[in-house]
């Protein structure tokens, strides 16, 4: 008999349990929730387009419509300004401009021409890598010089040619000074 009271008296105490488990009893489990709302990121934009055909001139500031039948000589010193319209936006936006496709050997001696890489300006005011962003889109103005120099003596480099069809002006991110 004392083994039917303890198997009854167990079996008991097993339903007890599992209707305490199984959600007949008043055992709970708490949790809350909230809900946040962080906002939608957006990303921002860098360009550079080519705004009008560039411009040739010599030393004196004139024109030259058509470079490929000027004719330079040591001591002439061309330049030519390309007007680009560059897009930066973003907090943290800052990009360089430079060009691709210019060599000091194309073509020329190297020790009897002098390439330089872009000036910058915006307006008439010179302005350097890297650009930030102004709030709305910037006309960049690059100029490039090409200089034959005086020093070249006897017949060095006469009827060589630099070819500047590959040039291309490049915008391309940086970290702005002073981040990390």
């Amino acid at each position: 008999m004392k083994n039917s009271t303890l198997v009854k008296g167990t079996a008991a105490i097993a339903v007890g349990a599992a209707l305490l488990l199984g959600g007949g009893g008043t055992l709970a489990n708490w949790n809350a929730e909230a809900t946040a709302a962080p906002g939608t990121i957006v990303s921002g934009d860098l360009n550079v387009v080519k705004a009008v055909d560039g411009v040739w001139k010599d030393r004196t500031g004139t024109v030259i419509p058509d470079i490929s039948a000027y004719k330079v000589v040591p001591g002439d010193k061309l330049t030519f300004t390309q007007d680009l319209t560059v897009t930066l936006v973003g907090n943290k936006m800052a990009a360089n401009v430079t060009t691709t496709g210019i060599s000091a050997t194309n073509g020329f001696t190297p020790a009897n021409v002098s390439v330089s890489a872009p000036a910058l300006t915006v307006g008439s005011t010179a302005v350097a890598n890297p650009l930030v962003p102004t709030g709305s889109d910037q006309t960049v103005t690059a100029t490039i010089t090409f200089e034959f120099l005086s020093t070249t003596t006897g017949r060095a480099d006469t009827t060589k040619s630099y070819n500047f069809n590959n040039v291309a002006f490049q915008l391309t991110q940086v970290t702005q000074p002073g981040l990390s």
